[in-house]
């Protein structure tokens, strides 16, 4: 769930305080109160996650200087000023140095509730940025974002450990949706190139001119991308869309590289998605580039072949959108079970998590259907059986496992509690955790 936003409210008058932070709490946020600008300074670093609201006259530290002190600890800090009757000039200033909006005494408090909301997103959307930007630089955790304790997932990390080390070229080939961005992510940030340069360019996203300006240059502002990944990554999106101009420029540059130049060298993760089943790759580009781009290659799984991952998975997700919904997320049932380890899944994780978010928000209407859901994404009916050439254990053993997850996350680890509900008893439990290797540490607390 997403951490709630703080407004902090700084006024050395305190009904001005405690007005403004009781509209705010009757319109649903979490406030906070200081009574001076040095006081809220001991309270906040880069990272605050929330906004400010502070009086402009204050005595001490008025609010222009507090304001240029926020500016310093971090400059993407949303803070509106409250100004008094003929504080104009104050006002552009403080708007001058970087405040996000100001407010002038008497106030309508639905005007500041709406700059309160507006300011609130602003710094959500700054914050989650920053997430992202430290998780993409980070392989322990990218490669935790590649959930599932299948074998195929298991070796999957293992090949992308063992390939960020090799500073080779790298193929990733695959199916839509089966997260393959983030596994070039995931060698850039896993091996020596750490920190470095990460340049993703869409190879299907621009017209043929643009594409070979954004590649090579020249550019009217910012630097080519071969020349700025130069020392880390370059990734290239849908490869297979690179027109044979571009790829015969690719090559060459290729090979000034291999011929050994003064700079750092350069190293290429190709993405592709899986070409018409009557056509390969190696066919789609030229042979030259193909076999430079692929000394390397690796494939992620697609969703259907994971077995008792896809509940697992769909469980993580329900109960993600639950939370940020406020809502119970929908029990899954042995049908529901049975459906999402047949769907055909052409959208792998993507259309995983999709459906997710519409169970849920179907559930919060009343009822949901996975077979509905599945058949929206599918157009094709999902089969009420067993599949065929599946054996009946392995999807029993799956719903067994997901079930004493679900129930265990619920009662967060009350073993006494889980007991009741499943009407298990103890030693019948503790087995099948043991067997699933599901541990009570992890759902206590």
């Amino acid at each position: 769930m997403a951490e709630q936003m703080t407004i902090a409210i700084v006024d050395d008058e305190q009904d001005m305080r405690e007005s403004i932070s009781q509209w705010l709490t009757l319109s649903g946020y979490r406030t906070q109160t200081f009574s001076s600008a040095e006081e809220a300074l001991k309270n906040i670093d880069g990272d605050f996650p929330g906004i400010f609201i502070s009086d402009i006259k204050m005595p001490g530290m008025d609010g222009i200087t507090f304001l240029k002190r926020l500016q310093s600890i971090d400059n993407q800090l949303p803070v509106i000023m409250i100004t008094g009757h003929g504080d104009v000039s104050m006002a552009v200033e403080a708007m001058r140095i970087g405040a996000y909006d100001f407010l002038e005494k008497p106030f309508d408090p639905e005007r500041m509730a709406e700059l309160t909301k507006r300011a609130v997103h602003t710094r959500r959307l700054t914050l989650d940025n920053r997430t992202l930007r430290r998780e993409l630089s980070d392989g322990t955790v990218l490669l935790r974002k590649l959930m599932g304790s299948s074998p195929v997932m298991e070796r999957l990390r293992e090949d992308i450990l063992d390939l960020a080390q090799a500073d080779g070229h790298i193929l990733v080939s695959g199916e839509t949706g089966s997260g393959k961005s983030l596994i070039a992510h995931a060698l850039h940030a896993c091996g020596p190139r750490q920190g470095k340069k990460f340049v993703m360019v869409n190879c299907a996203a621009f017209a043929e001119e643009e594409l070979a300006r954004r590649l090579f240059g020249p550019m009217d502002d910012g630097t080519p991308a071969l020349e700025a990944s130069l020392g880390g990554t370059l990734c290239l999106e849908d490869v297979e869309s690179l027109p044979a101009s571009i790829q015969a420029r690719l090559i060459g540059a290729l090979e000034d590289h291999d011929r050994g130049s003064d700079t750092s060298p350069l190293r290429i993760i190709a993405i592709s998605n899986e070409p018409d089943p009557n056509t390969s790759l190696e066919e789609t580009i030229r042979q030259d580039l193909y076999f430079r781009l692929a000394a390397m290659q690796i494939t992620p799984p697609p969703l259907r072949a994971r077995g008792e991952d896809i509940l697992n998975l769909f469980n993580r997700y329900v109960e993600t959108f639950a939370d940020e919904y406020g809502v119970e997320g929908p029990d899954v049932s042995a049908k529901d079970a049975a459906q999402l380890l047949q769907a055909p899944w052409p959208g792998n994780i993507r259309q995983l998590i999709n459906l997710a978010e519409r169970a849920v928000l179907q559930h919060r209407r009343g009822s949901y259907s996975i077979a509905n859901l599945l058949m929206d994404d599918t157009s094709e009916p999902t089969p009420d059986v067993i599949a065929e050439g599946k054996p009946l254990k392995e999807y029993v053993e799956a719903f067994e496992r997901m079930l004493i997850d679900n129930t265990m996350r619920r009662h967060k680890g009350s073993i006494q509690s889980v007991m009741e509900e499943l009407s298990l008893p103890r030693r019948t439990l503790n087995e099948k955790m043991a067997k699933y290797g599901l541990s009570r540490s992890n759902y206590v607390g």
